[in-house]
């Protein structure tokens, strides 16, 4: 069976965040160097944004490449940003079969310059798509973001563009990488890792957690929807008790 048909589509979560996990793990596992798991996870990505457009998700962000992930060795980091560069030239007609606008938060700076370019080559030709929002999340660290946005804010306020009252969480929400996106309603973790790992901490306040011991390589469309489904039997109160939920 299908297990679209059990989606109910008036309850798709409209931001689903996921920590794409295990390549190196996928690879190892085959005799093969971490490199080839990353090269292997590109149909792992094609599936997970197609489902979501296919159900109507909004917003799915993608956890591509954290600020501590230039701690790893250079040439693993050097064969991501190749794959980043290739892949983004690959996937573009998948993004406008799917109209899929690309969007990226992070220390987009910090990037090669040949990965900049091909980024922002797709995020103009993606930007008259409207079906959903596939952010990636590259050279990005949720403390870095929240620590920006405080500084940011304070400038503000010391040039008296803000005052002190003033300030309350749509003024942080709005000098956040993702002031254009909903917050996150599902957050999934592939590998069977249990952790949040510095990634969208403040927007993830209130998001439904699900960890799959499927490594992101094997990571498929059924997957993606067993999530969605898991998500949708959940009870979300935000704070509420069941009783004033049903009421």
């Amino acid at each position: 069976m299908d297990k679209k048909l059990l989606i109910n589509l008036q309850r798709v979560p409209k931001h689903v965040a996921i920590i794409m996990d295990g390549n190196g793990r996928w690879a190892e596992g085959k005799g093969m160097s971490r490199v080839f798991g990353h090269r292997n996870a590109l149909t792992a990505v094609r599936e997970s944004i197609e489902s979501a457009a296919q159900i109507g998700v909004k917003a799915i962000t993608l956890y591509a490449f954290s600020t501590e992930n230039w701690n790893r060795p250079k040439l693993e980091v050097d064969a991501l940003m190749s794959l980043l560069v290739n892949s983004l030239k690959k996937e573009l007609p998948t993004f406008q079969e799917n109209g899929v606008l690309v969007n990226a938060i992070g220390n987009i700076e910090n990037l090669p310059n040949k990965a900049k370019k091909a980024l922002n080559n797709v995020i103009i030709q993606t930007k008259d798509n409207s079906k959903v929002i596939m952010t990636l999340a590259l050279s990005y660290g949720s403390r870095e973001e929240i620590v920006n946005a405080i500084k940011n804010i304070s400038k503000k306020v010391v040039n008296k563009e803000l005052s002190v009252k003033e300030i309350d969480e749509n003024i942080i929400n709005n000098h956040l990488y993702t002031f254009n996106l909903p917050e996150v309603d599902l957050m999934i973790r592939t590998s069977g890792e249990k952790r949040i790992s510095n990634f969208l901490l403040w927007q993830m306040a209130y998001a439904e957690l699900y960890f799959t011991d499927v490594l992101w390589p094997d990571f498929r469309k059924e997957h993606f929807y067993d999530a969605i489904i898991d998500y949708q039997n959940r009870e979300r109160r935000f704070g509420k008790t069941s009783k004033q939920i049903t009421e």
